[in-house]
């Protein structure tokens, strides 16, 4: 670093000619551009661009091929769209179409929810009706075993006692008729006849 705070720089011998700073109390001087034939860089950037320019629109006819571009370009944007419209417009129908299914199967739903709900308030009252005959045909068929039981036990009672009196009848005939008393009866038997 020099004395004054700013860096070192090095220069050739031809920078040195062609640099004229003046350094007066330890200020730098002004800074000169280069220039040719009295114009500064930026003009004749200035003058290439607007020759290019020229060049360019007049002799190539860019302009036509920037224009077709660009006409190639919006007619593009306007084909997509198109498309875009042409796709929601689809797509619009589409969800009409798919919202009439759904409504459509909602109701659809409902009428089966119903139908089932019918079917299975008729399969109850069927079971209903079915479990009350067969209560009712199972009292009959308790009740007729039941009286089937009581004539059999009356039968059987009846053919006991029957059964008893024979016999009882039996004894009281053996103990109390003797051989005479079966002639006498034998002989009114005969007598009657």
């Amino acid at each position: 670093m020099s004395g004054n705070g700013l860096p070192e720089v090095i220069a050739t011998d031809a920078a040195q000619e062609n640099l004229a700073v003046t350094i007066e109390d330890g200020q730098a001087g002004e800074h000169l551009e280069p220039t040719l034939m009295g114009m500064e860089p930026y003009q004749w950037v200035s003058i290439a661009m607007l020759v290019l320019l020229i060049i360019a629109f007049a002799g190539a006819k860019v302009h036509k091929t920037i224009a077709g571009g660009l006409d190639n370009k919006i007619k593009a944007i306007r084909d997509n769209l198109d498309e875009a419209k042409a796709l929601r417009a689809e797509a619009e129908t589409l969800r009409a179409e798919y919202a009439a299914k759904i409504a459509g199967a909602e109701k659809d739903a409902e009428a089966m929810l119903e139908n089932a709900q019918r079917e299975a308030d008729g399969i109850v009252a069927k079971a209903k009706d079915d479990t009350t005959a067969m209560i009712a045909r199972r009292e009959r068929m308790a009740q007729d075993k039941i009286s089937a039981a009581e004539r059999q036990a009356v039968d059987e009672l009846r053919a006991r006692a029957a059964d008893a009196s024979t016999a009882a009848a039996a004894k009281l005939i053996a103990v109390n008729h003797d051989a005479a008393a079966d002639r006498a009866l034998a002989d009114e038997v005969i007598g009657q006849i």
